[in-house]
C-alpha cells in the first residue's frame, strides 16, 4: 500500500510547517497574516486592549478638573461657620467617589505600560544589544560582552528618553488638562486631548523609567557562565531534582509541534521513554523532584493534555514527586494551525485553557502545593483553593460561554505563586510563578512577564521561611544568554519583558535560592551575581525521531549559613528511534 501512495500522511504536509519558524522564515509567517487575520477582530481588540484605556487614562484629568471647578464655586457663594462643615462633607464625599476613578484611571496606565511601554523598553535594549554584539560580539571576552551589555542598557535608556521627550513634545499642544462639566457633555471634542493626555502621561513616563531601567540595568551583575560548582560537604543534606521542560506533548499519534513543523519529532513516543528510563534511574537512586518548567502540551488542547496525563499516570512514583508549572503553550496557543487567530480579553477558549492547565496542575501536585493568603503565608491547597470554583469551571468546560467565562475572571493569575513549602524550617521549597504575558494574538503568544504583585506575594511566602533554601521555577528565561544568537527574534520574541528588574528582585535571597526555567529549549547553567539560574533542554524539541536528545538531573545541597549549593548534574540522553 505504501508504494501506492502519492504522499504519505504520517510525514506531514506544507499545513502542519503553518507556524514553524523552523521551517518557514518569521518574515514568511508575518506576510501570511495580511491573509488570514480578521481585520474587524483586530481593530475590536486593539479598541478594547489600547484605545479604551488610553481614554480612562487621558479623559481622569478633565474629570478631575471639572469637580474641583465645581467644588470652588460652591465654596465661593458659603460664608460662616456652614464653610468649614460644607467642605469637609463635600471631601469625604470626594474621597469616596473618587477613588473609583482614582482605581480606572491606575489600571488604565498600567495595562498600556504593560501592553507598550515596558515591552518598548525591553525591544529597544535588545535591538541594540543585538546590533552591537553582531558586530563587535565575536572577539569579545566573557567580562567583555558584559560590559558591553552594560553600555547598551544605558545607550538605550538615553535613545528612548530622547525619543519619549520629543513624542511628548509633539503631542503637548493637542492636550488638554483642565475643563468643566458643560465640556464633557460633548464628549466627542475630548476625543483628541484625551488620547493627546494619554501620550503625554505614558511618554513623559517613559522618559523618566527608561533611565532609571537602563541605568539599573547596566548596574546589575550580568549574566555569565557559571565559574565553577559546589563541592558536597559530608553530612550536609541534599535534594536530587530531575529538570524537565518543553515536553511539547500532542493528540494526534502522528502530529507534528507548532515551532519545530516536519523538521521536529512525531507523536510522543519519546515522552514515554523518557519517563521509562527516569522511572528506572529513580528505582536506582530516587529523586525528591521531578520539575516540568512548562509547555507540558503543544497547543494547550484537551486531547494533548489528556496524552499527558495518561503517560504520568504510568508512572505514579515520578507523578507524585512532579511539579508542573504553565507554559506559553500550555495557555497562550490560540490556534496552533493559524497564527492569525487573536482572542479576545474575555474570551471563553483563553479561559478554558488557563481551566484546563489548572485541572492538570490539580491532578498531579494539588495535595502537596498551597497558595498564598493576603498575608503571603501558605494557607489552603490547590485543591482546596479551587473546590469553590469547582461547578463553574465543570460548567465552563462542559458548555462555554461568555458569562461562564466571566464568573473565572482573574482566578488563574491570583492563584500564583504556589508554593510547595520546605517540609523543614531549613529545607527547599519550590516557588511555582506564572510567567506568561497577556496575549491574545497567536503570532506573540511567547512573551513572558512576572508581575508585580506576583511577586510581592513570593517575598511574603519566603519571608515565612526565613531560613529555607528555595527553587525559584518558572517557564521564561530571566536573562538573555552570554552567548551570540543568530536572530534577533531569538532575543525578542521569547523574552520576559522585565526579566532584569525580576533578577533584581530576586538579590536578596540569591545566595538561598536557584532560578529554573525552560522555554528557549537550550542547555546552560549560568549566574548573575550571586543568583544561579539553570536553563532545561526540551527532552523532546532537540530534533528528529532519530536524534538523541537529554535532560538532566541536579543536585542541590545544603550550604553553610543558608546557603544553596549546586552540584555538578548528570546528564541523561535519550536515544532516538528509527523509522517512528
Amino acid at each position: 500500500m505504501e508504494d501506492r501512495m502519492l504522499i504519505d500522511p504520517r510525514h506531514g504536509d506544507i499545513e502542519d510547517d503553518a507556524a514553524s519558524p523552523g521551517q518557514r522564515s518569521l518574515l514568511a509567517i508575518a506576510g501570511s497574516l495580511l491573509v488570514e487575520i480578521s481585520l474587524p477582530k483586530l481593530l475590536f481588540a486593539w479598541t478594547v486592549l489600547l484605545l479604551l484605556p488610553a481614554v480612562l487614562l487621558g479623559l481622569a484629568p478633565l474629570l478631575a478638573s471639572a469637580w474641583f471647578s465645581k467644588l470652588s464655586e460652591r465654596l465661593a457663594a458659603l460664608t460662616g461657620i456652614g464653610t468649614a462643615l460644607v467642605l469637609v462633607a463635600i471631601a469625604a464625599l470626594g474621597w469616596i467617589g473618587w477613588r473609583p476613578l482614582f482605581r480606572i484611571a491606575e489600571t488604565s496606565f498600567w495595562s498600556l505600560n504593560a501592553l507598550a511601554v515596558q515591552p518598548g523598553y525591553a525591544f529597544g535594549r535588545e535591538a541594540l544589544r543585538h546590533l552591537t554584539e553582531r558586530m563587535w560580539g565575536r572577539n569579545l571576552t566573557p567580562a567583555g560582552r558584559a560590559r558591553l551589555r552594560s553600555v547598551n542598557s544605558v545607550g538605550a535608556a538615553i535613545m528612548l528618553s530622547t525619543c519619549a521627550v520629543l513624542i511628548a513634545i509633539a503631542a503637548w499642544p493637542a492636550s488638554r488638562w483642565t475643563g468643566s462639566w458643560n465640556d464633557l457633555v460633548l464628549l466627542h471634542r475630548l476625543a483628541v486631548p484625551t488620547l493627546a493626555n494619554a501620550v503625554v502621561l505614558l511618554s513623559a513616563y517613559l522618559a523618566a523609567a527608561s533611565l532609571v531601567w537602563g541605568f539599573a540595568d547596566a548596574s546589575m551583575p550580568q549574566p555569565v557562565d557559571l565559574a565553577a560548582f559546589d563541592t558536597a560537604s559530608s553530612g550536609c543534606r541534599s535534594w536530587r531534582v530531575a529538570h524537565l521542560s518543553d515536553l511539547h506533548v500532542i493528540g494526534e499519534q502522528y502530529g507534528f509541534r507548532i515551532e519545530s513543523g516536519r523538521s521536529g519529532p512525531r507523536g510522543n513516543g519519546r515522552l514515554g521513554r523518557l519517563l521509562t528510563h527516569l522511572a528506572a534511574i529513580h528505582a536506582i537512586d530516587p529523586l525528591d523532584h521531578i520539575l516540568i518548567s512548562g509547555d507540558m502540551t503543544d497547543a494547550g488542547r484537551a486531547s494533548e493534555w489528556a496524552a499527558f496525563l495518561d503517560a504520568m499516570a504510568l508512572h505514579p512514583e515520578l507523578a507524585a514527586r512532579t511539579i508542573l508549572l504553565p507554559g506559553n503553550h500550555d495557555v497562550n496557543i490560540v490556534d496552533r494551525a493559524n497564527p492569525a487567530r487573536l482572542d479576545l480579553p474575555f474570551s471563553p477558549n483563553k479561559r478554558l485553557r488557563q481551566i484546563r492547565t489548572l485541572s492538570a496542575l490539580a491532578a498531579i501536585q494539588g495535595d502537596r502545593v498551597h497558595v498564598v493568603d493576603a498575608r503571603g503565608k501558605p494557607a489552603a491547597t490547590l485543591h482546596q483553593a479551587l473546590a469553590p470554583h469547582r461547578d463553574a469551571i465543570v460548567a465552563l468546560a462542559a458548555h462555554g460561554g461568555l458569562r461562564r467565562a466571566a464568573a473565572l475572571r482573574g482566578l488563574f493569575d491570583d492563584l500564583f505563586p504556589i508554593i510547595l513549602p520546605p517540609d523543614t524550617d531549613d529545607g527547599l521549597g519550590i516557588a511555582i510563578l506564572n510567567s506568561n504575558a497577556e496575549t491574545h494574538f497567536s503570532f506573540t503568544n511567547a512573551l513572558g512577564l512576572v508581575s508585580l504583585e506576583q511577586t510581592h506575594r513570593f517575598e511574603h511566602a519566603a519571608a515565612h521561611f526565613p531560613k529555607a533554601r528555595w527553587i525559584v521555577a518558572l517557564h521564561h528565561h530571566v536573562v538573555e544568554y552570554p552567548m551570540p544568537v543568530k536572530a534577533f527574534s531569538e532575543r525578542i520574541g521569547t523574552a520576559l519583558i522585565n526579566g532584569s528588574w525580576f533578577v533584581r528582585r530576586l538579590a536578596a535571597m540569591a545566595d538561598r535560592a536557584v532560578v529554573m526555567h525552560g522555554h528557549r529549549h537550550i542547555d546552560w547553567i549560568g549566574t548573575c551575581g550571586r543568583l544561579k539560574i539553570i536553563s532545561a533542554p526540551s527532552p523532546v524539541m532537540g530534533g528528529t525521531d532519530d536524534a538523541a536528545t537529554s535532560f538532566y538531573i541536579h543536585t542541590l545541597t545544603a550550604g553553610p549559613n543558608g546557603q544553596l549549593g549546586l552540584l555538578p548534574p548528570e546528564r541523561v540522553e535519550i536515544a532516538g528511534e528509527k523509522d517512528c
